[in-house]
């Protein structure tokens, strides 16, 4: 029966969407509320899924979360209270006003809502009136109390968000203006977005109109730190990149072409003509069928074939997948080969680094309880909503190479670099190195060049030449120099062997008695 119900609802939003102009208002409203993709979601669950309240479809009838809907509902009835004081309206002329916009609401949502359409009206309506209460709450205390804590983490997933123009709708029913309302929004966002946001605001957005054409909460937060002028210009120097690529590769391939003729096949044939196959093999058929290497062959794969076993096994591919690091040294590893780090009050794009000075600039973080959640969330949004370079998740990249132990983030710390209000620089350190990776790789030109030039000013010090020298021909051959110590041992004890047959010692004895 509930089948049928659902096909049958299914059947009229089809017919719906087809035969009237209803969906031509959401033509405009591009899809802003994703699904987390699978491979972020394995790693860190709890840091995408909501806790303690849901807003919007996606985790509305979860039981766990139901404690939390009294508390929204008495949000509502505040809600009410106030446009029946200001207006002498009815909640219900607020969601007949709502249940029009219900294409508009659809549209934001990547996944299909299966509810009808006054559902959507009447969930919208109560998670708004929650929404709006704790904002403007949170702006008259204008601090993060423990409690908010775990709030403000839900509010920051992206399968929790709800449109922003269901909270206009909602204050423009109840002060009587649109004006007004988005005024009153805009206050209330950018005042919560300053307690939130994980670096200083890198610039004023004075625009109402701009913050207000934001999508939902969490694409307000990714403006603020990725303005939308920077993204069109790493767009465009990413394009410029693939075509130069491109270009040196069409050359390259003319050139491969140009040297595959006559002279190169005739001498391909006479390499994989089979005579010449056996003299080349034959002398390493020889040496590989000697006592001494079927013997260290035989020690090798005794000692080392357990290990690879183990090595292999202890993979397990329903780990969830790492974030693969940036080839770039840990923050004690640059100190080391003398490079500094300064802070910088602004935000990602004034990232660099200055070769005459050896120093590292890089913005000031600061890490809340809540600040993982809303890290993971925009590297989540960004994947899911921009085509061009993942700008942020570069950044999130660049932190999980530098930061590697407890030490680095306690110099970063020491610096200013990190603004840690959690328990210990472990923590900190924890932090970036779980970060899972992003769904698609990606370049972003000014911070793969800073990338580059740190690595080459560390790779051109002689310190660390050196003990690159030393780790790959001494320590990193470990194994070889196993080997060759248990050869040394056997031929000794061979030795001792065969002196304690032959008398050794009488023989040198007599030799030295002969030489004087």
């Amino acid at each position: 029966m509930d089948q049928n119900f659902d096909e049958q609802r299914w059947i009229i939003h089809i017919q719906r969407t087809l035969d009237e102009d209803l969906e031509e208002q959401s033509d405009e409203i591009p899809v802003s509320i994703f699904n987390i993709p699978k491979t972020l979601m394995l790693h860190s669950p709890d840091s995408y899924i909501p806790q303690q309240v849901a807003l919007g479809p996606y985790h509305h009838w979860r039981p766990e979360l139901y404690e939390m809907e009294r508390y929204k509902l008495s949000s509502a009835k505040r809600f009410r209270k106030q446009i029946q004081k200001e207006q002498s309206l009815k909640l219900q002329n607020l969601v007949d006003h709502l249940t029009k916009s219900e294409p508009m609401f659809r549209a934001c949502y990547h996944k299909y809502i299966n509810l009808n359409g006054e559902t959507i009206a009447w969930m919208m309506a109560v998670d708004s009136s929650f929404l709006l209460e704790f904002l403007q709450i949170f702006v008259k205390e204008s601090k993060i109390s423990s409690a908010d804590n775990g709030i403000i983490k839900d509010i920051l997933m992206l399968e929790n968000q709800i449109p922003l123009f269901s909270l206009t709708k909602m204050l423009e029913f109840q002060l009587g203006s649109l004006d007004e309302a988005k005024n009153t929004l805009y206050a209330m966002l950018m005042t919560f977005c300053k307690e939130i946001l994980p670096f200083k605001m890198t610039q004023e957005l004075n625009n109402v109109h701009e913050v207000m054409s934001c999508a939902h909460l969490l694409d307000l937060l990714y403006l603020l730190i990725i303005p939308k002028s920077e993204r069109s210009t790493q767009t465009m120097l990413e394009a410029e990149e693939q075509e130069t690529e491109k270009f040196e590769e069409n050359n390259f391939l003319k050139i491969i072409s140009n040297l595959r003729k006559a002279p190169v096949s005739l001498t391909k044939r006479i390499l994989i003509s089979k005579p010449v196959q056996f003299m080349l093999t034959l002398p390493c058929k020889i040496i590989s069928n000697l006592p001494g290497v079927i013997l260290v062959k035989q020690f090798e794969y005794f000692c080392f074939s357990q290990e690879k076993e183990t090595t292999e096994n202890g993979n397990n591919i329903n780990q969830p997948p790492f974030m693969e690091e940036i080839e770039i040294p840990s923050v004690i590893e640059l100190l080391r080969a003398g490079i500094n780090f300064s802070a910088i009050n602004e935000g990602i794009f004034s990232i660099k680094f200055d070769e005459k000075m050896a120093t590292f600039y890089l913005p000031t973080i600061i890490l809340h309880l809540s600040t993982e959640v809303a890290l993971r969330n925009l590297v989540a949004y960004e994947s899911c909503s921009e085509s061009g370079p993942l700008i942020f998740t570069r950044y999130i990249e660049l932190m999980n190479g530098i930061i590697d132990t407890k030490e680095d983030a306690k110099f970063l710390r020491e610096k200013g670099i990190v603004l840690n209000h959690l328990k210990s620089d472990e923590d900190v350190a924890n932090l970036w190195n779980g970060m899972s990776r992003s769904i698609r790789l990606t370049k972003v030109p000014f911070l793969d060049k800073v990338i580059e030039e740190v690595n080459n000013y560390y790779n051109g010090r002689w310190k660390v030449r050196i003990g690159k020298f030393m780790a790959q021909h001494v320590f990193g051959s470990w194994q070889s120099l196993t080997l060759m110590a248990v050869i040394t041992l056997l031929f000794l004890m061979s030795l001792q062997v065969f002196c304690s047959m032959f008398s050794c010692g009488r023989l040198f004895q007599h030799h030295h008695t002969r030489m004087n």
